[in-house]
């Protein structure tokens, strides 16, 4: 059983929700970051390269979003509490409210859904570039 009061079990999900998201988002900053720069060669001469201030405004940006989703629960949008089995703590997955309803589908869109979609997409689009300059290779 959760050992500790539900201020811990709070703190303890908050972090594991913030640090979670930011995985995610990181990743799919990266493979964004990786498609533009592969796929749209132009995109990096627009601003002289991706420079040490486009790195910190996207890290800026991955922790802003990921704090907004995992501080929503603490505005009352949502709620963390003891897992089923009572040894650890995170998001309330029982939808016993409109409101925890909508944090848990607005998570799974905008937390889950998009950044996935977003990191096939890239990486798809990746893979095709390289293919087609492959066979632009050989011709020549």
């Amino acid at each position: 059983r959760w050992l500790f009061d539900q201020a811990v079990c709070t703190l303890y999900a908050f972090c594991g929700v913030l640090f979670g998201l930011c995985s995610l988002a990181s990743l799919t900053a990266l493979s964004t970051v990786c498609c533009l720069k592969v796929c749209y060669p132009a995109y990096g001469r627009c601003w002289d390269g991706f420079s040490r201030s486009h790195a910190a405004g996207l890290l800026l940006c991955v922790w802003a979003y990921a704090l907004a989703f995992a501080a929503a629960p603490l505005a009352q949008w949502g709620s963390y509490g003891p897992e089923p089995y009572g040894t650890a703590c995170c998001i309330t997955w029982e939808a016993s409210s409109r409101e925890n309803t909508l944090y848990i589908l607005a998570l799974f869109i905008f937390c889950y859904l998009l950044p996935c979609l977003l990191i096939l997409v890239s990486y798809a689009l990746i893979l095709w570039t390289v293919r087609v300059s492959r066979r632009a290779m050989r011709q020549h």
